[in-house]
């Protein structure tokens, strides 16, 4: 691979001062200025759009009325798969149900998780693994679970295909992070934010301020918008819903991985209209769980040495499941 997007990656000061989070055409032929630009977001942001991604727009018009169509069913049969009885952490998150900032209320957000689904007599089932069983899903949505799966295979596809041009940004082959996906504990989520309240606490917000916890995350948002980036200097931008794009971020394995050169930025989620309903759907690409984060060699030297500690990605996202939800997953 080309070190010379090594060096650029190492010589280049992080800004974080973008007032636009840019827009990168992932379908054009030249892969290595398509990898520098994710790179030089990775760095920037942490954050970016792509298009041209080769995913059906009415594959993803699907996604949302299916996603629409699970939160309008009533309450007791959305708690008929309450994650919180699954030993996985599948099914309905109930309102409130998780509170990614510390420091504030709980999130006004209800969702539903989904993954790879494992058999209960798979060993890393039996092992007792967190993020490592059966999906589940509602009794009265047929046709539900399929549309679920055929999205979170084109999402996986997506993911493997950004893996690899991240890979090519840092210079490492680009299989390096997709040889870790056999196994994958790789989640679709589907959100929806309610109206915001009037009555709601100042600090209260669909999704508090927080990073991601992966490697990459690929999200699809309805038209409303409501996603905020924080810069270096504490301001807020918006990433505004823009058509035909998917916004992707970086996550916490990523930023250990490269030891700081690339960003898991801080974000947070506030409906902003107090009478519409806003719906996303986010798919967090994370690797199998025995995969060991630690500092890539190119990313560190002398001068600037490892600052995180290595790890398993499954004993990061465990860690983070309790951290954020009331009770341990």
């Amino acid at each position: 691979m080309d070190q010379g997007v090594v060096g650029g990656a190492q010589a280049r000061s992080p800004r974080f001062s973008l007032a636009v989070i840019p827009v990168v055409d992932i379908g054009t032929a030249d892969r290595l200025a398509v990898a520098r630009e994710i790179g030089n977001a990775c760095r920037d942001t942490g954050f970016f759009y792509v298009s041209n991604h080769g995913v059906p727009s009415a594959l993803l018009d699907a996604q949302f009325e299916w996603t629409r169509r699970f939160f309008a069913l009533p309450l007791a049969e959305k708690l008929e798969i309450d994650l919180r009885n699954s030993p996985c952490s599948r099914g309905y998150e109930a309102m409130g149900g998780q509170t990614l900032d510390a420091a504030a209320p709980p999130d006004l957000k209800e969702g539903f998780y989904m993954g790879w689904h494992r058999e209960p007599d798979h060993p890393y089932v039996r092992a007792g693994l967190p993020n490592h069983g059966p999906n589940v899903w509602p009794r009265s949505l047929p046709g539900f679970a399929q549309q679920m799966q055929l999205y979170y295979d084109a999402m996986f596809s997506l993911g493997k295909r950004l893996s690899r041009l991240v890979a090519i940004s840092l210079g490492l082959d680009e299989s390096f992070f997709e040889r870790h996906y056999e196994e994958p504990m790789a989640i679709l989520r589907l959100l929806h934010y309610p109206p915001h309240p009037k009555a709601a606490a100042p600090d209260q917000l669909g999704a508090g301020a927080h990073t991601d916890w992966g490697l990459i995350t690929v999200l699809a948002q309805d038209g409303l918008g409501g996603l905020e980036v924080r810069q270096a200097d504490g301001r807020w931008i918006h990433a505004e819903p823009i058509a035909g794009t998917f916004v992707i971020n970086i996550g916490d394995m990523l930023e250990r991985w490269t030891n700081g050169v690339y960003h898991s930025t801080m974000h947070r989620v506030l409906n902003r209209s107090s009478e519409r309903d806003r719906y996303s759907v986010p798919f967090f690409f994370e690797p199998n769980y025995n995969t060991r984060i630690e500092c890539l060699p190119m990313c560190q030297s002398a001068s600037n040495p490892p600052r995180y500690a290595p790890c398993t990605a499954g004993e990061h996202i465990a860690q983070m499941y309790r951290k954020t939800y009331r009770t341990a997953q």
